[in-house]
């Protein structure tokens, strides 16, 4: 745990009771506040009260008159589409409203570190995807290049909950929108930027104000080298803007749609292979096509971030290339769950949103893709210019009817994942991929995008072992 800091003595206020609201409100006892937590879930508040901490409603005239700041979970709301009723009475109380990202990095030095040969640092990932795997992939490599390591924030642990940092370790943070939009400290050693697409666009206000909290990680502390992926103009308009001139290798600009070039310091993935280059010169190569964990270029770009970041932290290339080989992927993010009679099975659950799904769509070869669940903003026409390999798509999800009427490809309505898996696994032929990719959020049909990952699989299994 990490005990937060400059609260000793003061009341807190926690709203949101979830594994990062818990978290945070132990974090603050710890450090000798005293949290008072609200929850609109009964069952959220009888928790957080089982474990000795006082709930109060939050939402009542005069609630914030003794309260120091209020620590906000991610999923709820404080500016767009509109300010939740308790962060509103805080705003109204002049209360500074944080969240448990903008706690870590006030709490996390410690004294002791006086005492460490190498200060523990903190590298955070951000984007619109890739964000988790790259993150992953970091942990991954500094982990087998015998680092001591820790993963967290929107992936592993809640950021306070980690383990206080030991000489020479690494916190390895994916961060979402949500998270650098509010926090009031954000001072990361070194920050990556993925990619940029359409996502969560009524919670910021539009593009504009999504990419403004991303933007957010990188200008409120100035970490010390930033990683940005430059293929959309948002990257390279944020890499110009942090670069002092182009031989600046504090800024490690990466790519997987082209050679890049110049003195300074480029990481690029290019038919399969990612090059390194600083000051002109070739620093490092490794051919990722025989990487079975990290399947097509938008793997082949979170690959060049994490070995970028790595880079940075002073890993050989041969060491990174090795770490690579042995990284199994996450589950639900081009996750091949089986391979039976020629024909193989990838989960990819976690292609929420239509940017991600054509990612999908263009690593793998003949494609019988299930697809569908509930629409997000901006429709999915851009799927269109996918779905060349696709032979055939099986659309589930309450409007699938609707769905599949906007795709190009042949597509037949199957509405549960049941049927999805049963016509696509009666189908598919050897030298064929069943690709789950749905390009929509599942909470037409299912609790997460987990829930739905996990039906896949065990619809397989179930008909792979009749």
């Amino acid at each position: 745990m990490i005990p937060v800091k400059g609260f000793t003595g003061q009341r807190v206020a926690v709203l949101g009771l979830g594994r990062s609201g818990l978290a945070t409100a132990r974090a603050l006892s710890a450090g000798g506040a005293e949290p008072v937590c609200w929850d609109d879930n009964p069952a959220a508040r009888e928790t957080a009260e089982g474990e000795g901490f006082f709930c109060a409603d939050l939402r009542k005239h005069g609630a914030f008159d003794d309260i120091a700041s209020l620590i906000v979970s991610p999923g709820i709301p404080h500016l767009y589409p509109e300010p939740n009723p308790v962060v509103a009475a805080a705003l109204d109380a002049g209360v500074p409203v944080d969240n448990d990202i903008g706690l870590f990095f006030r709490s996390f030095a410690g004294a002791e570190w006086n005492g460490y040969d190498t200060p523990p640092r903190v590298i955070a990932v951000t984007g619109s995807n890739g964000k988790s795997t790259t993150a992953a992939l970091i942990h991954h490599i500094l982990t087998e290049a015998g680092r001591e390591a820790q993963l967290a924030g929107n992936i592993g642990r809640g950021v306070l909950d980690i383990d206080p940092g030991g000489d020479g370790s690494v916190v390895v943070l994916e961060l979402s929108s949500y998270q650098t939009e509010l926090a009031r400290a954000l001072t990361p050693d070194v920050a990556v930027f993925t990619n940029l697409s359409p996502d969560h666009l009524d919670r910021h206000g539009g593009m504009g104000g999504y990419f403004a909290a991303k933007r957010r990680l990188f200008s409120e502390g100035g970490p010390d080298r930033a990683i940005i992926g430059v293929d959309e103009t948002e990257g390279a308009f944020l890499a110009g803007q942090l670069a002092e001139g182009p031989s600046d290798d504090r800024v490690i600009r990466v790519s997987v749609a082209r050679k890049l070039t110049g003195p300074g310091w480029q990481v690029f993935a290019r038919k399969g292979f990612l090059s390194e280059y600083r000051k002109g010169r070739q620093a490092g190569s490794i051919d990722l096509r025989a990487i079975k964990g990290l399947p097509g270029a938008h793997n082949h770009q979170n690959a060049c971030a994490a070995y970028a970041a790595c880079r940075s932290l002073g890993l050989a290339p041969r060491v990174i290339e090795d770490a690579l080989h042995s990284y199994p992927g996450l589950p639900h993010r081009s996750q091949i769950i089986a391979e039976a009679d020629g024909v193989t099975y990838v989960n990819d659950s976690k292609a929420t949103n239509v940017d991600s799904a054509v990612k999908a769509l263009t690593a793998f070869k003949k494609i019988r893709w299930i697809c569908g669940g509930l629409e997000k903003e901006g429709g999915i026409s851009a799927l269109n210019t996918a779905t060349g390999e696709v032979i055939k798509a099986y659309v589930i999800g309450r409007e699938a009817a609707g769905f599949a009427m906007q795709l190009e490809a042949d597509a037949q309505v199957c509405t549960t994942m049941e049927a999805a898996v049963a016509q696509a696994m009666e189908d598919a032929e050897a030298g064929e991929t069943v690709l789950l990719a749905p390009a929509a959020a599942s909470f037409d049909q299912y609790d997460n995008f987990e829930q739905r990952g996990d039906d896949f699989a065990a619809q397989v299994r179930l008909r792979l072992t009749e």
